[in-house]
Formats: C-alpha cells, structure tokens, sequence
C-alpha cells in the first residue's frame, strides 16, 4: 500500500506539472505570436522572408576551409587550421539567441558527456555566429560556460567559438545549406534570426559527412557518426524533422514558436496517459477491495437462509 500511495503521488506531480504546461504553452504561444505579428511586415513578406529558413542537407560538400573568422581569442583563424588530422562537429548559431541556440548546444553538451571520445584529443567543436555583429568577447563567454557545463577543462584547446564577417559566413552557410533569416528585435535594435537547428560532422578533409537535425542528439549516433568521418565516410540523409526557433502561420498571418505547440500537444498526450493509467490502477484497487467483503458476507447469508 505505501508503495501504491507513493506512486500516486509522483503521477499526481507528474499530472500537475503537465497541466501547468498546457496552461502555460497558450500564453507562450500568444506572446510570441503578438510580438511577431508586430515586428514584421505584411503576409507575402514574412513567407517569402521564412522560405528561406531550413537545412538542405549537402552531404559530401566541401565547407570553405579558407573563410576567415575570429577565434574567442580575438585572433584571425582559416577553418583550415582545424581540419586535417581530426574530424569536427559544427554548429551554426548565433551567441545572443534567446531561445533555440542554447538548447542546441546544451544537448550537444550533454551526448558529449557520455562518449568517450574528448574534444582536442580525438575530434574539434567549431561553433559559428551566423550574425556578423558579434564579436570574441560574445564568443569567449559562450566557450566558458559550455566548457564548465561539459565538465573536462583539459579539453579547452578542441572549442572553438568562432565570429565572422558577413561574407565569410554566408559562404559556410551556403556550404552547409543553413537556411536562416533575420528578424527585428523587441527594441527595434538588437536583431534576433529565424533559423532551423541541426549539427554537422565534418571529415578531417572538411566535407560534410552527417547532419543531426533538432536539439537533442543521441550519444550512440554521435560516436558513430565521428567514427565513421574519420575514416572519411559519408553518411545517409537524415529525417528532415526540424526544429525551428520561430514559424510562420498564413492562415492567423502572425509569427509563432513552433516548440509552444510542441510542448502543449506533448501536455496533453501526458495527461491523457497518465489519466489513463490512474483509471485502471483505481479500478483494480477498488476490485481487490470488493472481493474480501463479498466473501465474508456470504457464510452469514448461507447461515442466516
């Protein structure tokens, strides 16, 4: 019985806090749906301006290894300089991203915490800014906090944190088939981008050998993918199934986070499961509790006839 009372009590939590979301992910929805519906300009520009978001998988181009950019460091770097020995992940994001970049790298961080493979030692991290506004500083800080959340400070000489011009970045992005787009900021000055999230594995030759889509990826796909780019293999085309930071509705003609959805449609399938589940755990408790008085009441029913 304790055992029943204290599984209860986790889906009674479990219930509560998927309730909370779908109470929440509307209000999420609404904020940025309004925001957007008042930073853009009219329907026809915002799909033709969020056409151009998305990731066309390129696999086998070759990433331009001579485009210039500035390490965290301040110091002018080629792409070139990390490639020839070891293979790389690659990650096009920009530092001062509210939502999506983030959640990117913490799951990259995170699969990496569980392979036994170590950036400077057996592969590089190159992280670029699509926005060319940004600079080292940005970049310095961002390599600081993801080197303290991988938890293995020997590796600081495999992260690089990379700023750019806007040629040199549109010429990897180009490369890559990162498909992004810019959008004005709440204030009217600091500019936020519209963009898909994805990693790339790059070969020790610098061609795109395997494109993981989202912001969670799997450490057994990780391992396999850098294994397979250091012997300069080619991966298959991935699941297009992309995460976006922001989504373009025509029908409502307004801007929208496309994870709100998510997140309220994944609320209510919980609830529905564990509503479910409660269901069939209460009907079998009341059953068990049934029967012990039915077979006590008959030999007095018997006895009394």
């Amino acid at each position: 019985m304790q055992m029943q009372r204290t599984i209860r009590s986790v889906i009674r939590g479990m219930i509560f806090t998927a309730g909370v979301t779908l109470a929440f992910a509307p209000a999420l929805h609404s904020q940025v749906a309004a925001y957007g519906d008042k930073q853009m300009g009219p329907a026809n520009e915002k799909s033709s301006l969020l056409n151009k978001i998305g990731i066309a998988q390129h696999l086998n181009q070759q990433i331009p290894l001579n485009a210039t950019f500035t390490d965290e460091t301040g110091k002018q770097v080629q792409l070139a300089s990390y490639f020839g020995a070891k293979p790389a992940i690659l990650a096009l994001v920009y530092y001062q991203c509210p939502m999506l970049c983030s959640e990117e790298l913490n799951g990259l961080t995170g699969a990496m915490q569980m392979v036994d493979e170590k950036p400077g030692r057996d592969f590089n991290i190159i992280v670029v800014s699509i926005d060319p506004s940004e600079g080292p500083d940005l970049a310095a800080a961002k390599k600081r906090t993801y080197l303290k959340r991988y938890g293995h400070p020997e590796s600081a000489a495999g992260w690089h944190f990379l700023t750019g011009t806007q040629p040199n970045i549109d010429a990897l992005t180009q490369a890559v088939g990162f498909g992004y787009t810019k959008i004005p900021g709440p204030d009217g000055k600091l500019t936020q981008f519209a963009h898909a999230s994805a990693i790339q594995i790059i070969t020790p030759q610098g061609r795109i050998a395997q494109y993981y889509m989202g912001v969670e990826y799997s450490p057994k796909d990780l391992r396999l993918g850098l294994a397979e780019a250091s012997d300069n293999r080619i991966g298959s085309p991935v699941d297009n199934i992309l995460t976006y930071c922001y989504h373009y509705d025509p029908g409502t003609n307004k801007h929208s986070l496309i994870v709100a959805r998510v997140v309220q449609g994944g609320g209510l399938v919980t609830v529905l499961m564990l509503g479910g589940f409660m269901f069939l755990m209460f009907r079998a408790d009341a059953k068990r509790d049934y029967r012990p008085v039915a077979a006590l009441q008959r030999p007095a029913t018997k006895g009394n006839g």
